[in-house]
């Protein structure tokens, strides 16, 4: 650029100076433009990133590591460096001090010039406060531990609702019965002989809200005879607030006749049939009737003759009375029980509380013919070949 070139930009430069930006319209549209970026921005990420599902918050849940946002992880970092008595130093002395020297700038740098290199002392000191934010906040994100899951995370109704027919199965009904349909209670300590009333009914359904149906499991029955035991972790139990929520969702949209049951998890929840010629498998048929049937007694913990039901290699080797089931032999302790036979030396007519449905003793008699195939594909390698037809 030569003399005259310089010159003329000078000139063109002050008279724009001396013009001014209008504020309306060029600053509001400016303002606009870039507001409109931003909402487009934020849009694309709510639609394709989302928000990262979290279990309910659980103030019993000390394993809980506490975690800000991603713009406040600097000062999360911060209290590494000063804990105890002293955070409030890390937490408002020095972010104060440096908010005070982003308002001092102006005044101490009072440099008239506007290119960068020019501004030694506002870009440096700029440039130290930025750079320290960067570097605690890849520190914090770095040096903390993953946050382990405590409870249950659904990303939908149908998929709570089949987590909570889950956790029912294991926390409920072995006093409840599989179906809510209560009874006389079986095998459960402190409550053998107990007749409860059915919790799927109008009764229980219509009368109690979720949120008193989420307390009764929470803080348990104390002035009941027997006592019900508390389940939420906060009391002692082993259920976090999610887990709760999701039994609840299971009772409202299972019971309740008012809810209409999401297609998608009536198709998921519904109990495994046979289809003609069709070989069952332990990962398809029978891992589904004992989570809903057996698994709430047939566990860890549990007062079950040690015979364990949640693997397949369990229900096949444990036991007191092991094995309790043979392939190819109808007459194993196993189908004994479920064919609930009388006078049984080991075992007793299982479940205890209700009849398993004819199919689905169907599907373990046919399970047991079969060889008990673990996977579909081996059960698949067994089924009869579909029929053909020739012209």
């Amino acid at each position: 650029m030569n003399e005259e070139q310089k010159k003329q930009y000078k000139e063109r430069y002050a008279n724009a100076k001396q013009q001014g930006v209008k504020f309306w319209p060029d600053i509001i549209f400016k303002d606009l433009l870039i507001a409109f970026m931003l909402f487009v921005v934020l849009v694309l990420l709510a639609t394709f990133l989302g928000v990262v599902q979290e279990p309910k918050a659980d103030p019993a849940d000390s394993a809980y590591i506490p975690r800000p946002e991603w713009y406040f992880l600097f000062l999360f970092q911060m209290l590494k460096y000063f804990p105890g008595s002293i955070e409030w130093i890390g937490t408002t002395v020095v972010p104060g001090i440096a908010i005070l020297a982003l308002i001092l700038l102006p005044f101490i740098d009072r440099n008239p010039r506007r290119y960068w290199k020019g501004r030694v002392i506002a870009i440096s000191v700029m440039s130290v406060i930025v750079l320290g934010i960067i570097g605690l906040t890849i520190l914090a994100a770095v040096t903390t531990p993953p946050q382990a899951e405590s409870g249950t995370v659904a990303g939908s109704v149908s998929e709570e609702i089949l987590i909570g027919q889950d956790l029912y199965s294991i926390n409920c009904a072995d006093c409840h019965g599989p179906e809510g349909e209560g009874g006389e209670v079986k095998g459960v300590e402190g409550f053998d002989g107990v007749i409860l009333d059915p919790l799927a009914s109008s009764d229980v359904m219509y009368t109690y809200t979720d949120d008193s149906l989420a307390n009764v499991i929470a803080y348990g029955q104390q002035d009941s005879d027997p006592a019900m035991t508390p389940f939420g972790r906060a009391y002692g139990g082993e259920l976090g607030p999610s887990d709760i929520d999701a039994i609840v969702t299971f009772m409202r949209y299972t019971w309740d006749d008012r809810a209409e049951l999401p297609l998608d998890a009536l198709v998921a929840s519904a109990m495994p049939t046979l289809a003609e010629g069709e070989v069952p498998s332990y990962e398809v048929h029978i891992s589904a009737i004992v989570k809903r049937y057996c698994i709430s007694c047939h566990r860890p913990g549990k007062n079950n003759q040690n015979y364990l039901m949640t693997t397949y290699d369990e229900i096949i080797t444990t036991g007191d009375n092991a094995p309790n089931l043979i392939a190819g032999d109808l007459t194993c302790n196993t189908m004994q029980m479920l064919n609930r036979v009388e006078g049984l030396e080991v075992g007793s007519p299982m479940p205890p509380t209700t009849e398993l449905k004819p199919e689905l003793v169907a599907i373990w008699q046919a399970w047991i013919l079969a060889g008990m195939p673990n996977t579909a594909a081996d059960a698949a390698a067994l089924s009869a070949p579909a029929a053909t037809t020739t012209p």
